[in-house]
């Protein structure tokens, strides 16, 4: 069970504010969840999960549009928080020392309702940013690693474009083509599909 929730707000970094819409995703079954990136509006993102319970809420990294609804969510649940800990530079611009996290790690897997969810450290547009593989439904989260039409953007602090094509090459181009990429803003994609543009990059 993958259900998308679009969120709205906005993204601040470097002294810049940008308006953006953001994809939720809510990962599990019929009674238990992990919402992937909680963005901007806690009550809709509740309000999608129903009455599951939220086994975590897991950051595909820390930049602010990702994460602001996350305290929201945890003071509603009690869900754990899960960061790779590479982005707790990001987190702390947000949240301080207000919310604790649990630190992910490259290689661990998650399981919920029956899904397991593969973590792949894929630096780059941030330090500690992840994707998450589900390997048996034939998808990947990508957050802001890899959207339709190419990687994400790297112009910012703590970002490498460099090193953001290197972990899309490594960690997500060796993925079964037909693999669905679930971004973390705009349409749905293929590792297929963008594979050529990342190759010649």
């Amino acid at each position: 069970m993958i259900e998308k929730v679009v969120t709205s707000g906005v993204f601040a970094l470097d002294g810049g504010t940008w308006e953006v819409d953001n994809n939720v995703w809510i990962v599990g079954s019929a009674e238990e969840v992990v919402v992937i990136d909680a963005a901007h509006d806690a009550p809709a993102i509740l309000a999608a999960v129903g009455d599951r319970r939220i086994k975590a809420v897991v950051c595909t990294h820390a930049h602010n549009d990702h994460i602001n609804a996350a305290r929201g969510l945890v003071e509603a649940t009690g869900a754990t928080v899960r960061l790779h800990p590479a982005d707790d530079v990001l987190w702390r611009m947000e949240y301080g020392d207000a919310l604790p996290y649990a630190p992910l790690a490259d290689g661990e897997t998650l399981t919920v309702g029956g899904i397991r969810l593969e973590v792949l450290h894929t630096p780059g547009h941030s330090p500690g940013a992840v994707c998450l593989h589900a390997p048996e439904e034939r998808t990947v989260f990508t957050g802001d690693t890899l959207f339709s039409g190419g990687p994400g953007a790297t112009g910012r602090s703590y970002s490498s474009y460099d090193t953001i094509i290197e972990s899309i090459r490594t960690r997500l181009l060796s993925l079964p083509g037909d693999t669905v990429v679930r971004t973390g803003h705009g349409e749905s994609t293929t590792i297929e599909a963008e594979g050529p543009a990342i190759t010649a990059s």
